[in-house]
């Protein structure tokens, strides 16, 4: 699958000419330093901008270098410019003590500057579930404003990324839990699997397992969550129901592994594996009856 993303498919000015070109076309702005107070941060941004050890190198960098790659951003009706591509860029700036950063202006339209937003980030390896489902989602339901329809666009979607349609879809889920189950999932205190049975829910429902969550610290299970799901969908869930089903007491899981070489000389060589087995389901079936241990 091709990484190069719906961005490099918007029917306006190409990244080659942002970045790559050694003459700029005719009627092609130029890089423009833009005042650091002017530059705001894209409405629905779904990428944190942490202060952490990568923010760190970026602030050193800038001070040494400047900034090396302009941003991208485009004029606000309210005055001022919002950012599609830069949000740590300009965060580094502020840290380094500028005033301005160089960054190109371009009137893209809602749906572009979303595409351009989300692929000129969905490639960092840090991000969270939760920053790829929001990112995910809003490409998605950009992808649909502008005519695309059908499963090729869930493909569309994870181009960038180098993920297939099926699993664009499972982060587009999750994008609608609510922001407690999602920064649990964040936390990994809720699987991705879980996480996505649960997203089904309405968002009372999803409030009741939020709660209970952070009142038993329970653990939920590819099977609780199924119930859970399943439930929700009959509308026989209740506060009771959840917790009742989160508190449950989880059958311990055992795994015994029988070496073949262990076992050969037991059975003729020509016994199939399914043979096999069903002899010794039997024997385990009469060491049960002779021993009481028969389960009702």
């Amino acid at each position: 699958m091709s990484k190069a993303g719906s961005a490099a498919k918007v029917k306006i000015s190409s990244f080659d000419d942002l970045f790559g070109a050694s003459e700029i076309p005719a009627g092609v702005e130029q890089v423009q330093e833009i005042a650091l107070e002017e530059l705001h941060e894209f409405k629905g941004h779904p990428f944190k901008v942490l202060d952490d050890e990568k923010m760190q190198e970026t602030v050193e960098s800038i001070k040494s270098y400047g900034v090396l790659m302009p941003g991208i951003a485009r004029p606000r009706a309210e005055g001022g410019y919002e950012i599609i591509a830069g949000h740590r860029r300009k965060h580094g700036c502020e840290l380094a003590g500028l005033s301005t950063m160089p960054v190109f202006i371009r009137d893209y339209t809602n749906d572009e500057a979303t595409i351009i937003m989300v692929d000129s980030n969905i490639q960092r390896e840090d991000i969270l579930p939760s920053e790829k489902a929001r990112a995910y989602a809003m490409k998605y339901e950009a992808l649909r404003h502008q005519g695309r329809k059908g499963g090729s666009t869930l493909d569309e979607v994870g181009e960038a990324a180098g993920e297939s349609g099926k699993t664009v879809q499972r982060y587009v889920w999750l994008a609608r839990l609510s922001d407690e189950l999602l920064a649990m999932v964040d936390a990994k205190k809720l699987g991705l699997v879980q996480g996505v049975d649960i997203s089904f829910l309405t968002e009372q429902q999803q409030e009741w397992v939020s709660v209970i969550l952070g009142e038993t610290g329970a653990a939920v299970s590819t099977a609780q969550a199924s119930k859970i799901k399943e439930y929700g969908k009959s509308g026989e869930l209740t506060p009771a129901m959840v917790r009742l089903i989160l508190t449950e007491e989880k059958p311990k899981e055992r795994k015994v592994t029988i070496r073949a070489d262990k076992i050969s000389r037991y059975f003729p060589e020509e016994f199939s594996n399914d043979e096999i087995e069903n002899v010794i389901y039997q024997l385990l079936e009469e060491w049960n009856t002779q021993n009481g241990l028969k389960k009702q």
